[in-house]
């Protein structure tokens, strides 16, 4: 199942396009969970590619599947450091800033929003989002934009592109997730 959810919900992020990409699933014990976790970082830590559990309530686990390398890239993007420290991230080493975040989601009583720069989002649509509440996009597609629009829907074309072809080649047995993954 979990191998449903990466295409799904992942693929331009297996397909090296975006930083990360989040989903929710279904479990029915923490054992299995941690087990299917580890299997697929198993199968995909060779190609640059990270599972981590950000949050699990009632039966259903909130799974982060990122790109270290390019988080790393995002992280150092100028303004990112500073926005972030508003909200204690006293690190920008990816690893430090996803326990943070994974502390964000257990201990703020409001959701955290910062995480658009966690998935690849641009700065300014995640200051935009914020400051706005959510409303007074350009643009909202796999996220509500408020900068570069032209850029944002370019990006969000080719992400939908690339889930189509990897549902085809998924569905039809022609490749499998491991398949899929652009290695680093």
């Amino acid at each position: 199942m979990l191998e449903e959810l990466l295409i799904e919900h992942c693929s331009p992020t297996l397909g090296k396009l975006k930083t990360a990409s989040l989903f929710n699933c279904s479990f029915s014990s923490e054992t299995e969970l941690e087990g299917n976790l580890a299997k697929w970082n198993d199968e995909l830590n060779t190609k640059g590619v990270s599972l981590f559990l950000l949050r699990k309530c009632k039966g259903r686990a909130l799974i982060y599947v990122y790109r270290p390398s390019m988080l790393m890239e995002d992280l150092k993007k100028k303004g990112v450091s500073e926005f972030l420290a508003q909200y204690g991230y006293r690190d920008v080493s990816p690893l430090l800033c996803i326990k943070r975040l994974k502390e964000r989601f257990l201990n703020s009583p409001e959701f955290p929003h910062e995480i658009g720069l966690f998935l690849g989002y641009p700065l300014e649509d995640v200051k935009g989002f914020i400051e706005n509440s959510g409303q007074n996009s350009k643009f909202s597609g796999l996220w509500k934009v408020y900068g570069n629009e032209y850029e944002t829907i370019s990006r969000f074309v080719k992400f939908k592109k690339c889930k189509e072809i990897y549902k085809r080649l998924f569905e039809n047995r022609i490749r499998s997730v491991t398949q899929l993954t652009v290695a680093v």
